[in-house]
């Protein structure tokens, strides 16, 4: 038998097949949505970057936006940030060759048992990023799953965690018309879908 989202996906897939799209929500004006693809083909206002605190580059999601964008994001990262970025924090930069307008690097937590504050370092990196795109007009922002590649973040509390900052931040703030959330793995996308589902109906009361 069918479930409810198991239909909800189906039709959002058929609809929606060339941009990758498989889940949206609606969050008051905002609308969340669920990609699984490469978050540096995303055509929105501001890509969010999964740096480290040096903001020097690296593998992953860090790497590939690096690569994406050409060594114009590394000069003036390295040029306005000396310093480097503190973990749960973020800063923005002009966005190179990728199809947008802005560059938001944060540092996700790296996952020590949940003992060391990550929860809230999570979501403060997710709240310090959207707080920087409606400081600088972006109306729609692409996230990765921050902290969940090598920093070790289980994907299932990372889902939790950031898909309740993001709704909590969109409940109270209506500059922003869409997140969207770019995964790369099955598993990222299931766990996030998950989420997103019980969400949807926590959101309609809102």
């Amino acid at each position: 038998m069918t479930s409810v989202w198991g239909e909800r996906v189906a039709t959002e897939l058929a609809l929606r097949e060339e941009e990758g799209i498989a889940m949206r929500i609606q969050v008051r004006s905002a609308t969340v949505r669920l990609v699984q693809g490469d978050i540096t083909t995303q055509s929105v206002d501001a890509i969010v970057n999964a740096a480290n605190s040096q903001l020097a580059g690296g593998g992953g999601v860090d790497g590939a936006i690096h690569r994406a964008a050409g060594p114009a994001l590394m000069e003036e990262t390295k040029r306005r940030y000396p310093e480097g970025c503190p973990t749960g924090q973020a800063v923005i930069t002009e966005s190179g060759n990728l199809d947008c307008r802005h560059v938001i690097h944060t540092v996700g937590p790296i996952w020590d048992g949940g003992l060391e504050g990550e929860p809230e370092l999570l979501k403060s990196a997710y709240r310090n990023s959207l707080q920087l795109a409606v400081d600088h007009n972006c109306q729609s922002v692409a996230f990765p799953a921050i902290s969940a590649g090598v920093y070790a973040y289980p994907i299932d509390l990372a889902a939790e965690h950031s898909l309740e900052e993001v709704t909590n931040f969109l409940r109270e703030c209506e500059d922003i018309g869409e997140v969207r959330f770019v995964l790369f793995s099955d598993g990222a996308f299931g766990a996030f879908g998950r989420v997103l589902e019980r969400f949807e109906e926590i959101v309609k009361e809102w």
